[in-house]
């Protein structure tokens, strides 16, 4: 079946906007046109729209979305390339975890020195860093 951008991004789920953007950047093929110059999309094309919209779920880049497809439209099964780049998703995620949670801990040092300086009526260097604002150079 053939359908309009808008009808080709409705059924897969995304903006006709994401769907001009992704043809532009070569992870959809050209759009066949109609005589008047409209998009042509096919089902096809809707399966690809949907796949491109999971791996931006999945927080894969365009770049590495195109590269996936360009495995697959030239013959070679993809799976490992796709596993390697969930790979450094994972340990990308599992390093921001780690800063996170080191983050936490200091703010919350920060947080009970402040309040337990004010329970004996000092004032937290942080506090005062705050309150004066930045330096002034």
């Amino acid at each position: 079946m053939q359908m309009t951008v808008g009808s080709a991004a409705e059924a897969a789920g995304v903006s006709a906007k994401a769907v001009r953007l992704w043809e532009s950047k070569g992870l959809l093929p050209p759009a066949g046109r109609t005589e008047a110059g409209y998009r042509i999309f096919t089902d096809r094309d809707v399966e690809v729209l949907r796949f491109i919209r999971q791996a931006k779920a999945l927080d894969l880049t365009l770049v590495e979305i195109k590269d996936i497809l360009d495995l697959q439209r030239r013959g070679t099964a993809p799976c490992g390339q796709v596993i390697g780049l969930l790979d450094t998703h994972i340990a990308q995620i599992a390093r921001t975890i780690t800063e996170l949670r080191q983050l936490r801990r200091s703010l919350d040092r920060v947080r009970r020195a402040a309040r337990d300086g004010q329970r004996r009526g000092e004032e937290a260097v942080v506090c005062r860093i705050i309150e004066s604002g930045p330096p002034t150079v």
